[in-house]
C-alpha cells in the first residue's frame, strides 16, 4: 500500500475549506515566527517560521504543520519540515458512545513525516482521547515507525495537550507534545525523548477585548531533545538538547 499517497490524499480532503458543513464541525489555521538559540546539531540559532491547520470532523480529527527553519550560522542549509497527521474516531465512525473512565474515544492514528533530508517516514497505530482535570484536550497516540531511507524504524508514544488558564481580562495557553522513540529496530538510530511545550499569552484579547479571543499570542517555547534525531551520545558533539527557548508570535486566521 502506498503509504504516503494516502496520507497525502487526505491532507486535501481534510484541509480543504469547511464547505460542507455537515462534514467539518471546526478548522483553525495559523503562522507562527519562533527565533530561538542554544539548539544543538543544527545551527544553534534559528528562526522559524511554522504554518498549521486544524480541524475535526464527522470521521475524526486532521492536524498539519509545515515549518521553513533559518539556520543563522549556516545559511545554506535552511531546513524545512512537516507533518501531516489525521486520525479516525471509532466512536464517530460506528455512532456509538466508546467513553469508558477517563477514555473519551478510542481511534486510528496516521503521520506522515516529510521534509529535507532522509526524514520521510509513516507512523501508524491506536490513539485514545482522555478526559484529564485541568486540560481541554489530553491526547496519547501510539505509532508504529516506518521509515523511508533512514534508521528510525520501532516505536513511538506521543502525548499532545492544551490548558489554557484565565490571566487578568486575558488568558494563558500551555500546549505541546512529546515525542518519546523507544524500541529502536535498528542499532543505528538511539532512542530518543523531544519534549516541546509552549507557554502562550493572548496579546490580542488583552488589547482589543474578548472579540478578539484566539488570535494574536506571544510567549516561548522550550524545546528539550535527548539523542537529537536518534543520534549516539559517543558522537564528538553534543546530542543532547536541553535548554534552547524561542519567543513566540502566533496569529490564528
Amino acid at each position: 500500500m502506498n503509504y504516503k499517497a494516502a496520507l497525502c490524499g487526505a491532507a486535501l480532503v481534510f484541509a480543504a475549506p469547511a464547505s460542507a458543513e455537515d462534514f467539518f464541525f471546526w478548522s483553525d489555521t495559523s503562522l507562527t515566527l519562533l527565533h530561538g538559540t542554544n539548539f544543538e546539531v543544527d545551527s544553534e540559532d534559528q528562526t522559524t517560521v511554522t504554518f498549521e491547520h486544524v480541524n475535526g470532523h464527522k470521521y475524526g480529527d486532521f492536524f498539519m504543520f509545515f515549518d521553513y527553519i533559518t539556520y543563522h550560522d549556516s545559511p545554506l542549509n535552511d531546513g524545512q519540515y512537516g507533518e501531516i497527521s489525521p486520525r479516525f474516531s471509532a466512536g464517530k465512525i460506528f455512532d456509538k458512545d466508546l467513553s469508558f473512565g477517563i477514555v473519551q474515544d478510542v481511534l486510528a492514528t496516521f503521520t506522515y513525516e516529510f521534509g529535507k533530508g532522509n526524514v520521510e517516514s509513516v507512523l501508524y497505530g491506536p490513539a485514545v482521547d482522555l478526559a484529564l482535570p485541568g486540560f481541554d484536550f489530553f491526547q496519547l497516540n501510539l505509532y508504529k515507525r516506518d521509515p523511508n531511507n533512514n534508521d528510525s524504524e520501532g516505536w513511538q508514544l506521543t502525548p499532545v495537550w492544551k490548558a489554557t488558564f484565565e490571566v487578568g481580562q486575558s488568558e494563558l495557553v500551555v500546549d505541546g507534545y512529546i515525542d518519546w522513540v523507544f524500541k529502536s529496530d535498528n542499532s543505528n538510530y538511539e532512542e530518543n525523548l523531544h519534549i516541546n511545550p509552549q507557554i502562550k499569552y493572548d496579546l490580542g484579547m488583552s488589547l482589543w477585548g474578548a472579540e478578539s479571543k484566539g488570535q494574536l499570542y506571544v510567549g516561548i517555547e522550550y524545546d528539550y531533545w535527548s539523542n537529537k534525531y536518534g543520534i549516539s551520545d559517543d558522537v564528538p558533539f553534543d546530542v543532547d538538547q536541553e535548554d534552547a527557548v524561542s519567543a513566540i508570535v502566533k496569529y490564528h486566521f
